[in-house]
């Protein structure tokens, strides 16, 4: 079974290999103009640049601030709401089509009116991140919290239970995968909410200089900005994935 792991992934990274040194070429020979695709060496020089001589750390925090701080609000917000919903079953069915008709509306519909009440700060990209996150925080917590075995339920009655250990010690832990997996969907939606909101109204924020190097044609500079951004997600993922198989698989994956 190694084996065959390590020859997939030995094969991976040949395909890779052979997909960036095409991309070298094309570009090099000028077959591809570079208006339209980045030398990979020169994508890897701008990367490196922006944590050496032009270094890129004030713009990541803006965005990584607006992004966590909306990010932890969506958490609470969804998981929150989830539950809530579940234990009390008329409240769910009544708020229903309210939440269902929210959530149909295109995000990034609403970034003009948000900016127009909120202006260009912290808070209107906070609350960006937040409408991009805790819509399927809030329905997969929902949807795992009523897939709780009645079993367990009537046996927390059984050594009478209260209500909060119920909700704490039975439907939470039930729902905890597919909490998660809410997670790592909202993690990737979320950080682009971020982007979105800098990219339309900004001062600063890795999505400004995005903003920026499309109007100067920099697309080295795009090209390592869209980098820079998948490796932030991935490495959201892989914390998220670290907490869970932590705190509540016990280490057993």
């Amino acid at each position: 079974m190694n084996g065959k792991i390590w020859g997939n992934r030995l094969a991976q990274i040949i395909f890779l290999l052979i997909l960036l040194g095409s991309c070298e070429w094309a570009v090099r020979s000028g077959l591809i103009s570079t208006l339209y695709l980045a030398a990979p060496t020169e994508v890897i020089r701008v990367f490196v640049s922006y944590f050496t001589t032009d270094p890129i750390f004030t713009d990541m925090y803006v965005t990584l601030s607006e992004y966590f701080a909306g990010f932890a609000i969506a958490i609470v917000i969804g998981v929150g709401g989830g539950v809530f919903l579940a234990i009390i079953p008329k409240l769910e069915r009544f708020s229903s089509p309210y939440l269902a008709a929210l959530m149909a509306i295109p995000n990034v519909t609403l970034i003009p009116l948000l900016t127009l009440w909120l202006g260009i700060g912290l808070t209107q990209k906070t609350m960006i991140v937040i409408l991009f996150c805790v819509f399927p925080i809030l329905f997969n917590t929902l949807a795992g919290v009523k897939e709780t075995e009645e079993n367990h339920l009537k046996v927390a009655r059984v050594f009478e239970a209260s209500k909060w250990q119920i909700i704490t010690k039975v439907l939470i832990p039930s729902a905890i995968p597919t909490i998660f997996a809410s997670f790592r969907l909202a993690a990737a939606s979320g950080l682009v909410g971020a982007l979105f909101g800098e990219m339309l109204a900004s001062r600063a924020g890795i999505g400004n200089l995005l903003t920026r190097a499309v109007s100067l044609y920099n697309t080295a500079d795009v090209f390592a900005l869209i980098t820079l951004v998948t490796l932030i997600s991935v490495l959201n993922i892989a914390i998220i994935n670290l907490i869970e198989k932590k705190l509540f698989l016990g280490g057993s994956h």
